[in-house]
């Protein structure tokens, strides 16, 4: 059997979450199609029972995960506990895209962040947090959250603890990190495969620039620190598909976050370039694993 119809056995699995096909689902499946790939997709916005989604899932040699959508998480959990490989899996979205954790993490690895502490969930002792930290303005944070969300810049304590009420409901109180704030455009490193492919300025005419905020996008060159960053951060968050945020501050690099389901739209002529990639690393994945060598081989026996 040739290498050309062992490609064609392959199966991607492909979960998003939206009510029509966007550009990068067009996209994923047009290159599929080019590749010789099966293809299934999982809209997590439409109603699967478990049944169906056992069904699909059983037919995919590994799925691509596509959606930052909360739900999303659980969804490939229960892909997970079916035995199947996603990328990337959910340990990154509670280790990795956990603002605090990889906080953390970071710190351990010396790898460069803004000045950042955990409140405490009570609101008397998180002003004391808020004062000890003394550096104006500040940002405050929800652990989690994606383009830009629970994400807002108090210039005094009393703008900070309005902030820190409104993000705490009657019931419920999710953790909240506070961080220096650094006057910067903000700088994507989009990785695939532990690969730089793309970089773009996220520029904006307000004090945010990331998530539905950013506005302009410019390609930056990077330098031989930000490469030992990326590769640092690389190997702290474990994820195969990422976009890594920077900052600067006194011309050095300064991590912010990593995202696990980066977009592949700041550049449109460079779209299917990098699903591509994501295609071709998803078939590496597959082919290395050794219950797709035990499948060949029963198949040439």
């Amino acid at each position: 059997m040739n290498s050309k119809n062992k490609t064609r056995e392959i199966t991607i699995g492909y979960v998003f979450c939206d009510r029509k096909l966007g550009g990068d689902e067009k996209a994923f499946l047009n290159l599929a199609r080019k590749k010789k790939l099966n293809f299934i997709m999982f809209n997590i916005s439409k109603e699967i029972n478990e049944r169906a989604i056992e069904a699909k899932a059983a037919k995919c040699d590994i799925i691509f995960n596509n959606s930052a959508e909360e739900y999303a998480t659980e969804f490939v959990k229960t892909l997970e506990e079916l035995g199947k490989k996603v990328i990337d899996s959910s340990r990154c979205f509670y280790y990795s895209e956990d603002k605090w954790m990889f906080f953390l993490k970071c710190k351990r690895a010396h790898v460069p962040t803004p000045k950042t502490n955990l409140l405490s969930s009570n609101i008397r002792e998180a002003m004391k947090d808020v004062h000890a930290f003394n550096q104006w303005p500040i940002i405050i944070k929800k652990i989690d959250g994606c383009q830009g969300d629970f994400v807002k810049k108090a210039d005094n304590p009393q703008q900070a603890e309005k902030i820190i009420k409104k993000f705490w409901p009657d019931k419920g109180r999710d953790p909240i990190i506070i961080q220096e704030f650094i006057k910067s455009k903000s700088y994507r490193v989009t990785a695939i495969g532990n690969k730089i492919v793309q970089t773009a300025t996220k520029d904006a005419t307000g004090w945010k620039s990331t998530g539905v905020y950013q506005k302009i996008h410019h390609k930056f060159k990077v330098d031989k620190k930000l490469k030992r960053i990326v590769n640092q951060v690389l190997r702290v968050s474990r994820i195969n598909v990422c976009g890594i945020d920077f900052l600067k501050k006194d011309g050095k690099w300064l991590v912010i976050e990593v995202n696990a389901v980066p977009s592949f739209d700041f550049f449109l002529s460079e779209r299917e370039k990098l699903i591509g990639k994501v295609l071709d690393l998803l078939v590496k994945k597959v082919k290395s694993s050794s219950e797709y060598k035990r499948k060949i081989a029963r198949l040439e026996n």
